[in-house]
């Protein structure tokens, strides 16, 4: 980890320092935890690439455009990246509504509609995970635009790199339901569902180890399923 100095200004605040000093005291579990995701994101990799390419056959002969769907989004220390997914949408389903989705969501094509269910759409972030930008565990990375509306305490999810999933992500697998109906989409979002989902991420900085990773992993595996 870097030293409180040289962390980013707005992460240097009273509400982030506990989260900090916990995260010092790890320093092991987060080598572990960086070990694992190498050989863990390699192992998978090498299994899941004759799916993928089904999977991008299936997404080319579905709808036009391409087969991958870049994103910016924010990971350790507020470092922006480009996240990779199997694309779910439309081309330009940005510039159609917001970036967040919701059930239903006439811009998401069918074969996104079981990608997205199965959570497949995810099986490209390996190489995220390998260049180091992602973790299997961590805090879902959120686009520049609501980390930009980030509380003081808000900042200590970014101590660690952003992850596949997360403990909010188990707990918000619905999401898009919560989403359905609202007038302002983005507005119910920043102000309802990122606060509810942040308390668990920062409780996920509290509470790390590299066994309660291993804990959600199968959590997650359970709620997929």
């Amino acid at each position: 980890m870097k030293k409180w100095e040289q962390l980013p200004l707005p992460f240097q605040n009273a509400a982030v320092r506990p989260y900090y000093d916990t995260l010092s005291h790890r320093t092991g579990s987060l080598i572990v935890k960086r070990c694992f995701d190498i050989v863990l994101a390699l192992l998978l990799t090498v299994i899941c690439l004759p799916f993928m390419l089904i999977i991008a056959v299936w997404i080319k002969c579905d709808s036009k455009g391409s087969v991958f769907f870049l994103q910016k989004r924010i990971t350790k220390y507020g470092r922006p990246f480009l996240i990779i997914k199997f694309r779910t949408m439309v081309t330009n389903a940005e510039q159609q509504g917001t970036q967040v989705t919701v059930q239903n969501d006439s811009r998401v094509t069918r074969a996104g509609k079981f990608l997205r269910k199965c959570r497949l759409d995810e099986l490209p972030q390996l190489f995220n995970v390998l260049k180091g930008d992602m973790t299997f565990v961590g805090t879902r990375p959120e686009v520049p635009k609501y980390v930009n509306s980030y509380t003081d305490e808000m900042y200590a999810t970014l101590l660690m790199p952003a992850g596949i999933t997360s403990l909010a992500s188990i707990k918000f697998k619905d999401e898009e339901k919560l989403l359905n109906g609202a007038a302002d989409t983005d507005e119910v979002y920043l102000h309802t569902v990122l606060p509810q989902k942040m308390r668990y991420n920062l409780e996920y900085i509290d509470r790390f180890n590299f066994f309660y990773d291993i804990k959600l992993m199968f959590m997650t595996f359970f709620a997929v399923l």
